[in-house]
């Protein structure tokens, strides 16, 4: 149950803070990754 809630409270951070973490991740400015996750998809 315990580790429920830790796995529970990481994915909330970590989409919290999913610009700040790509960016780092990719190599990237922020705000690109702002724009590509604010656009719409087309298919």
């Amino acid at each position: 149950m315990f580790w429920l809630l830790v796995i529970i409270v990481l994915g909330v951070i970590a989409y919290r803070y999913r610009v700040k973490i790509m960016a780092k991740v990719l190599g990237q400015p922020e705000s690109r990754i702002q724009r590509q996750i604010g656009r719409k998809k087309d298919y």
